[in-house]
């Protein structure tokens, strides 16, 4: 290694503010004097999406080809910490091979609401299941001396508004529901960078946050490595600097760099802080040179191997009526729906990637099978969502004297993508008229779903199976045709609730918000935590998933372990049925009597077991003082209260085995906890006083900006309140018309619309590529806030330069 400190001093404050933003969209600066390499990163949660030669954000560039794995919501349903381990190890080989240095991903945001538009990006609405799973991930990757990028911290759950919004939540729902699972993933994996988010959190962007990035990351947490921004979250440089966010990213001729040298150079930023930053940077560049020095080439079949595994591991079998599956050896089988042939394999955005192959249903099931066994029909239209009754038709004949019908439906491209929320929980009618005419006509029909997050399902009580395939990537459908077959049994659960329907869940009067402001007043009910707290009924509960064969759990017993508050459970799982198979073993916790508002119970820890028939093992489980504690706002600090807690261990949230009481805690609450919540309403109703009674202050006003008070800050589409505000605004759209010539009708169109309504002022720097500058900014902001003549000047001295 380096002597990363004799370098720094041998820097001009110049060279040290150059290192602390990208050189473009995916390197960073290097020093040729001081023999200090340029460094790649690039996107990539599920599979490596590396821009060959000229680069952009939006993915309308060729990528290099790379294994797509499952995306996040498939992987947190294997519930396999190993087996998440393997594919970060498998990504990390391959960003070796493309010598990518940083691949960034994961995302460990939870699951506030089913329609965020990334939430196929995320693993969980619990903080502890996602918590696990982006553990894994990030030593998987780094265990091949490859970085990864924990993203977006923090409060990053919508997509509506995202550069701007001002996410406001208590102190106890942040601290246990959205960062716990960033902390365990820092504490446990220790990644080598943390990408801050580009929203507000209780009214000061993530960029420029102290308490996040300071206070709680770096010092509370003890990260080791560096905070990169999301592309284009930059706020104020130097604020964001001495807040501890050390990489802008990307490169953009903003001026920030210089802003940092006029800093340290006035006294106002202690040279200190920008030695620390480049220190952080410098060590992140120099172990990605060490491992990227050696030529690494990577095992392609070994990696679609493994997606097909991983696949088959979080696919989850959410219904099995009368045994419809797995499909009985000798039947025929209808295959219907376009989605067997054409997949529905990965999300849209910065994730969309280019595969080294695609399986399809069709084929993969033809080639285990035999064609005199395997009928198809496309069943709907590709470019409509409306029902096709020459199709559904043709569906009709063919699964006429079928002995199954496989129905494959769920959501289009355009229904999820980075950058826009879904409005609904609907499929396209199109897929739930074929599904119900088909179960109105068939005795034995299976759906199969490819989706990134939950659906409602009209159709559910009339058809045999539902199979829940998520976005198995690359080899998904390899995935689902060994199960389908029983060459593989199922074994995936839930890692979030399906809601009966959308106003069921208990963000739905407060999701997305805006303009300016989204409330989380749900505060700790998140998902289950709700759902089972007020019993209300849910379509699938968390945690919950079918198998082919049965799991008998017994003996339950626990044990004091190494520390105060710290038990060592254990019970007997027994495979009863005829059929090897795996079962998810899921302890949840719950406070008997606290002083404060708490849910229902908690998942505290989990295990995937592999057994044969009649096989029993013993699982054991452990419970350190955290699995009991909540976070005390009057000592700002958890706290184990002194009392009795219930273990519950079972097949899902609302399946449990067995259950048993122990005493634990020794402290009681500091000071007066509010009573607010203590009985949450079903309905999830709750007014804007309760909730700053819980806040503790008031909710920042929800308005845009006018003209006269428009701030780099405002978004594009809030700028057509001016005349020059309205021209900028046409400009651009029509720009970005042009780069999409040919893919309208794609996500990435999709995506580029509504960045571009939602993208503040500032971020015009970032995407003009290079042909504004700063200064030119402020000419044009001033104009729009009707200062005409400064606003001239302003441009008038720009042009000169």
């Amino acid at each position: 290694m380096k002597d990363i400190r004799n370098l720094i001093a041998q820097m001009t404050v110049e060279e040290k503010a150059s290192l602390c933003s990208g050189k473009d969209f995916w390197h960073l600066k290097g020093i040729e004097r001081l023999h200090i390499p340029e460094m790649m990163v690039t996107d990539g949660p599920h599979g490596l999406r590396k821009q060959a030669g000229r680069s952009d954000h939006l993915g309308l560039l060729d990528t290099v080809p790379a294994v797509c794995f499952p995306t996040a919501s498939s992987l947190a349903a294997t519930w396999d910490r190993d087996l998440i381990y393997q594919v970060g190890a498998a990504l990390g080989e391959e960003c070796r091979a493309e010598e990518v240095a940083v691949i960034l991903g994961p995302g460990a945001n939870i699951k506030r609401s089913p329609l965020c538009g990334r939430n196929f990006e995320y693993f969980s609405e619990d903080p502890y299941l996602s918590g696990q799973m982006a553990k894994s991930h990030i030593n998987g990757v780094q265990s091949q001396g490859i970085g990864t990028s924990l993203k977006h911290f923090a409060v990053n759950n919508q997509e509506y508004r995202r550069m701007t919004i001002d996410a406001v939540v208590d102190e106890r729902a942040l601290r246990e529901i959205y960062l716990a699972g960033f902390e365990m993933a820092v504490k446990k994996a220790q990644p080598w960078t943390v990408m801050c988010a580009y929203n507000k959190v209780n009214g000061t962007y993530c960029a420029e946050n102290p308490f996040l990035m300071t206070q709680v990351l770096k010092e509370e947490w003890g990260h080791e490595g560096l905070v990169v921004t999301d592309w284009g979250a930059m706020n104020e440089r130097v604020e964001g600097l001495r807040a501890g966010v050390e990489l802008e990213m990307p490169g953009a001729p903003n001026g920030n760099d210089q802003k940092i040298v006029a800093a340290v150079q006035s006294g106002e930023l202690d040279e200190a802080i920008l030695d620390r930053a480049v220190e952080r940077i410098l060590t992140m560049i120099f172990k990605a040179e060490d491992t990227l020095a050696e030529t690494f080439a990577y095992d392609r079949e070994a990696h679609h191997a493994l997606a097909r595994k991983v696949a088959g591991k979080g696919a989850v079998l959410l219904k099995n009526e009368d045994a419809a599956l797995p499909v009985a050896e000798g039947a025929v089988i209808a295959l219907v729906g376009r989605f067997a042939k054409v997949p529905r394999y990965q999300g849209g955005g910065s994730s969309l990637m280019e595969p080294t192959r695609l399986d399809t249903l069709y084929d993969e099931m033809l080639a285990l099978v035999g064609k005199d066994r395997l009928r198809y029909a496309p069943g709907y239209d590709a470019k409509s969502d409306l029902p096709d009754d020459v199709l559904i038709e043709e569906a009709l004949k063919v699964s006429k004297g079928a002995d199954v019908v496989v129905v494959c439906a769920g959501l289009p491209d355009l229904y999820e993508t980075e950058g826009l929320d879904r409005t609904h929980m609907h499929m396209p009618p199109a897929h739930n008229a074929l599904i119900q005419q088909l179960a109105d006509a068939h005795e034995r029909v299976v759906v199969v779903l490819s989706n990134g997050s939950p659906v409602e399902m009209p159709w559910v009580n009339e058809v045999q199976a539902v199979l829940e395939g998520y976005l198995g990537g690359q080899a998904g459908a390899g995935g689902i045709a060994d199960i389908l077959l029983g060459r593989v049994n199922p074994g995936g659960k839930l890692a979030e609730t399906f809601p009966l329907k959308l106003e069921d869940n208990p963000s739905y009067p407060h999701f997305p918000g805006g303009p300016a402001v989204v409330e989380y007043r749900e505060s700790l009910y998140v998902g289950y935590r709700y759902y089972d707290t007020v019993q209300q009924e849910v379509l699938f509960p968390f945690g919950h998933g079918l198998s082919y064969t049965r799991f008998a759990y017994r003996d339950l017993a626990v044990q004091p372990g190494s520390g105060e508050n710290a038990f060592v459970v254990t019970l007997k799982v027994k495979n009863t049925g005829a059929v090897a198979g795996d079962e998810i073993v899921q302890l949840y916790v719950r406070d008997v009597e606290a002083s404060v508002f708490r849910p229902e119970k908690e998942l505290k820890g989990f295990a995937r077991v592999s057994l044969q028939p009649g096989e029993e093992t013993v699982v054991m489980l452990e419970l350190d003082s955290r699995a009991f504690a909540f976070y005390d706002t009057m000592r700002h600090d958890w706290i184990v209260e002194a009392g009795t807690f219930e273990i519950l261990v079972g097949a899902s949230s609302r399946d449990i085995r067995l259950k048993t009481m122990i005493e634990a805690g020794s402290e009681t609450a500091g000071g007066q906890q509010h009573p607010v919540y203590r009985h949450f309403p079903k309905g999830a109703v709750i007014d804007k006083a309760e909730f700053e009674a819980l806040l503790g202050r008031p909710v920042p006003p929800n308005e845009i900006e006018k003209k006269g008070s428009y701030t780099l800050n405002t978004p594009l589409y809030d700028l057509r309140g001016s005349a020059v505000g309205r021209r900028l605004y046409k400009m651009i759209q029509k720009q970005a018309a042009g780069m999409i010539v040919g893919q309208e009708d794609t996500s990435t169109a999709l995506m580029m619309q509504s960045m571009i309504k939602d993208m503040p002022l500032r971020n015009l720097l970032m995407m003009s590529g290079g042909r504004l500058n700063a200064s030119v900014l402020e000419g044009m902001l001033l104009l729009m806030n009707a200062k005409f003549l400064k606003g001239m000047l302003v441009l008038f001295r720009s042009r000169k330069r």
